[in-house]
């Protein structure tokens, strides 16, 4: 797909995202805004896989788990515009007895979902799984995760991180949203990561940088990622994101980490926002 085409789709899935949240009055738009780009570069681009025939165990095809699973509007959209389910379903974002719940949840089967997450930290783990049974079934396809800055708090991605590269889980691309920003505030103000780069490489990890918002040098990263994994190593991307992007008013706070916009913020936010493909 060419790179404009993705930056259309981001438009939209901003679109549906702050829509979706404002429907509801609840929900992650900001990290959410941030991923979006990324999201739909990877899901229109990179992974192989076939929306039309989705099974949990992912056989013959790429893997993704979102471990930071607050950010489930940038994912529902992502999905149903790849044709995991109908576009129209966003609609029932957050709602009583929806698929769509606040945080990803398998137990009413929703396509594109293969794990419950939210509960920060956990997502490495299973991708670390996943891998494995890849590896044991002799299966050359990849898994990919997405976590956030503010959940490499959290010890049990480094208990993870230290197990991936002890074991040489070397099918394995983990993607860092590092916006800076979390719920309570800046990430650095509640607990510094120090030089992050430099952790990964010493917990036994290749890792790149990439400019989350430029959709050339995330195809371009991603592809180089490919390149190396079957090495012996993890492969870690450091994404430096904006949280909120697209949307003036939402850029350069941690304010819309888990706020919705009212009405009329919602129309000031969809007016910064191309329609490329129809509301739902």
């Amino acid at each position: 797909m060419e790179i404009q085409e993705i930056e259309n789709i981001a438009s939209q899935v901003r679109r549906d995202i702050v829509r979706m949240v404002a429907n509801v009055s609840s929900g992650h738009p900001g990290g959410s805004l941030g991923c979006a780009d990324f999201l739909c570069t990877l899901y229109f681009h990179l992974l192989q896989l076939d929306p039309s025939h989705f099974s949990m165990d992912g056989k013959g095809e790429d893997l993704f788990f979102l471990s930071n699973g607050h950010i489930t509007p940038v994912f529902y959209s992502v999905l149903a515009r790849r044709g995991y389910f109908p576009v129209n379903e966003l609609d029932t974002f957050r709602r009583l007895g929806s698929r769509l719940q606040g945080h990803p949840s398998t137990d009413k089967k929703l396509p594109g979902v293969r794990m419950a997450s939210g509960s920060l930290g956990q997502g490495l783990s299973v991708a670390i799984g996943a891998a494995t049974a890849k590896k044991l079934n002799k299966d050359k396809s990849l898994v990919y995760t997405l976590h956030g800055d503010g959940e490499l708090q959290e010890g049990q991605i480094w208990e993870a991180a230290m197990y991936a590269a002890a074991k040489k889980v070397d099918n394995l691309i983990a993607t860092i949203d590092y916006n800076g920003k979390q719920i309570d505030g800046n990430v650095e103000d509640v607990l510094s990561l120090g030089s992050l780069a430099q952790k990964w490489i010493a917990f036994g990890w290749e890792v790149l940088e990439m400019d989350g918002h430029n959709v050339k040098e995330i195809i371009q990263t991603l592809e180089k990622a490919k390149t190396m994994t079957g090495k012996g190593k993890p492969i870690c991307i450091i994404m430096k994101t904006e949280m909120g992007k697209g949307i003036d008013y939402m850029m350069g706070t941690h304010k819309w980490h888990g706020s919705a916009p009212n009405q009329e913020q919602l129309k000031i936010a969809l007016d910064q926002l191309k329609e490329t493909l129809g509301d739902y």
